[in-house]
């Protein structure tokens, strides 16, 4: 059917980094890892490179260096150490696909080395278009290089264009479960714990991209990302809250026809089709079963309670730098949050905060975006360390 693929695995630490070796583990006659990366995650990394055998391993935390070149030292693996090193190690000949995995902010410059490289990217790290979705699409058309993609709702509309290229997209219908207080109002939402919002109902993720889809936040992000990826413009892109998370997304065609994609919630199945696109392969999964589904319900998101959402609509219409302004501000309250040191409520009020007091840029360029990241993190960290 296909050659054996190369993979450049970024992230391989995190949730979706484990999913995706638990893909590759289901048909390891297909794809081969090239290279792991992980940030902190010493342990695991050293276990995940024992088993996968890839060319090479980072190890972005230097202080973890020795510790991990010690313990693959009997092996052919080449350790290396440091941010920097994972833009270089994309660039590896062999590696065919590179799967980033890296939450937020810092996958922006690996996944621009890998382009520069002709790599295909498939994309889970969706602030790297969300910061600067327009240097991102137009180096990616320049060089040919696919952009896969990996977040559920976004291989939805990908799977749903199939065989659709040369017709002209209405509407994207972009699903979200309405995260862990769906249905709740402000009132209910005062003094909530990080506990509590760390338990989503229906998706097993990464506490960060937990927390986004508890405020929101999360399909903010997705309407930026799906902007760039299927160039719709953000007001022809609707996000409806579907509790079951069966329905991954929608698209609406110009004679009104609109096509679903449908499967039970699982990460895995994405990562597949980005990995082995464009076929499909089999995956070890519950099937769906509609008589056991019922019902599917959808409804309108409640942008009061829940604000990060109305603020990434204003942040896309804008334009510029904003986006980045809003996921760096972001990434800063979560942290913040999941740390104790800010209320759940807070963390819409001091993004929007931060969108009107940033020097905006209307056309950044690269390095404005890397400019932007860091002077908005840094203030808030400034403003928020006697906290």
């Amino acid at each position: 059917m296909q050659k054996k693929k190369h993979i450049a695995l970024l992230g391989s630490t995190g949730s979706i980094g484990t999913q995706t070796l638990e893909v590759i583990r289901e048909h390891k006659d297909l794809f081969a890892v090239e290279v792991l990366t992980a940030g902190t995650n010493a342990e695991l990394l050293i276990q995940q490179a024992l088993e996968f055998e890839p060319n090479a391993v980072v190890i972005a935390d230097e202080t973890k260096y020795e510790t991990v070149k010690q313990a693959l030292k009997d092996t052919f693996i080449k350790v290396f150490t440091g941010e920097k090193s994972i833009e270089d190690v994309v660039k590896f000949d062999e590696i065919d696909i590179v799967l980033t995995a890296l939450v937020g902010f810092a996958g922006l410059r690996p996944t621009l080395s890998a382009i520069k490289a002709k790599k295909a990217i498939a994309l889970s790290n969706k602030e790297t278009l969300v910061v600067a979705g327009d240097i991102i699409t137009s180096l990616a058309a320049e060089n040919n290089v696919p952009i896969l993609p990996v977040d559920s709702e976004h291989s939805a509309i990908f799977q749903c264009l199939q065989g659709e290229y040369q017709n002209r997209i209405k509407k994207i219908l972009l699903t979200a479960s309405g995260g862990t207080f769906r249905g709740k109002k402000k009132e209910e939402l005062r003094n909530i714990s990080v506990e509590q919002a760390l338990k989503n109902p229906n998706w097993s993720m990464g506490k960060k991209v937990t927390i986004d889809s508890a405020t929101l936040m999360n399909k903010g992000l997705e309407v930026i990302e799906a902007k760039w990826l299927f160039g719709v413009e953000a007001k022809n892109i609707i996000p409806l809250i579907h509790p079951e998370s069966i329905v991954h997304s929608m698209v609406e065609f110009e004679d009104g026809s609109v096509k679903a994609q449908m499967s039970m919630p699982d990460m895995k199945l994405p990562i597949l089709y980005a990995l082995s696109y464009p076929y499909r392969l089999p995956m070890k999964q519950k099937e769906l079963n509609l008589f056991e589904v019922g019902s599917l319900n959808f409804f309108k998101p409640d942008t009061d309670t829940f604000p990060c959402l109305s603020l990434a609509f204003s942040a896309i219409e804008k334009g510029g730098n904003m986006p980045c302004i809003m996921n760096a501000a972001n990434e800063i309250v979560v942290e913040y949050f999941l740390n104790s040191k800010i209320e759940f409520l807070d963390i819409p009020l001091i993004i929007e905060k931060a969108m009107q007091t940033s020097s905006f840029i209307a056309n950044p360029s690269i390095e404005d975006y890397f400019q932007t990241d860091k002077e908005v993190k840094q203030r808030l960290r400034l403003d928020y360390s006697h906290h």
